[in-house]
């Protein structure tokens, strides 16, 4: 494909599959996809190889750059097998239950697959699955109150995306933190308590002691929907001042 900036091959999804070899392991770019998805669900990213791929496929590692051309490519045939989850999401009839369901499949699918998070945000992703996604959030937003024009749905996109992966990534990091230390947050909790509690009796971080003697202490699954809600008000106009 010629572009103003030269010669770029075309993105993977416009471009056929390899013609089928005379070989007992058929393959296709879709099995390639599960596969890593499924090394990368056991191993994390760093424990995805080309060699082990090839190994988890019956096949020589060579072959398998004939279905994709770098690591790069496997990774966005990855991204775009989980956004084909959260593209499941069940349509709604208004606009902010129609983005409330899309982003708790996307923590769901974030679970399920904890490296999933590592990779949003970086580039745009752009495969059919991952752009349906992004249509059916772009168009419900769309509808919100608070949303005029285009540029209040890039603001409340920006805004709404920012939220997912930051969140996203904070409960990722907290549940491999309490794999690596065996510790979970009650137990974290205990042993940092009175160092805490000491240094919040000074009485310099009066807000700071409000926020954890008073502050509602919840889950994971409702700290992620309390949040949510307060950036969909934002995003209604609710928090505007009259």
């Amino acid at each position: 494909m010629d572009t103003p900036y030269g010669s770029v091959p075309l993105p993977v999804w416009e471009r056929p599959e390899p013609r089928p070899r005379a070989t007992p392991v058929p393959l296709t770019r879709a099995q390639i996809a599960d596969a890593a998805v499924r090394l990368a669900d056991a191993a994390g990213l760093e424990g995805l190889s080309v060699r082990r791929l090839a190994k988890e496929l019956g096949v020589g590692p060579m072959r398998l750059y004939d279905y994709v051309a770098n690591r790069s490519e496997l990774l966005d045939l990855m991204v775009d097998a989980v956004y084909a989850q959260i593209a499941d999401a069940d349509r709604r009839t208004g606009w902010r239950d129609t983005v409330l369901a899309v982003m708790r499949r996307t923590r769901a699918a974030a679970l399920d697959h904890e490296w999933f998070p590592d990779l949003l945000g970086a580039r745009p992703h752009l495969g059919p699955h991952a752009l349906a996604v992004a249509e059916t959030t772009a168009a419900a937003l769309s509808q919100a109150p608070g949303v005029r024009d285009v540029d209040d749905l890039q603001r409340a996109l920006g805004a709404l995306n920012a939220f997912l992966v930051g969140a996203l990534r904070r409960e990722i990091a907290e549940r491999r933190t309490a794999r690596a230390t065996g510790a979970d947050l009650s137990a974290w909790q205990a042993a940092h308590g009175p160092y805490l509690t000491r240094m919040l009796d000074t009485g310099r971080y009066p807000t700071v002691a409000r926020l954890v003697v008073d502050g509602a202490h919840l889950d994971a699954e409702d700290t992620f929907d309390r949040n949510l809600t307060t950036v969909l008000d934002g995003v209604a106009g609710r928090g505007q001042p009259a």
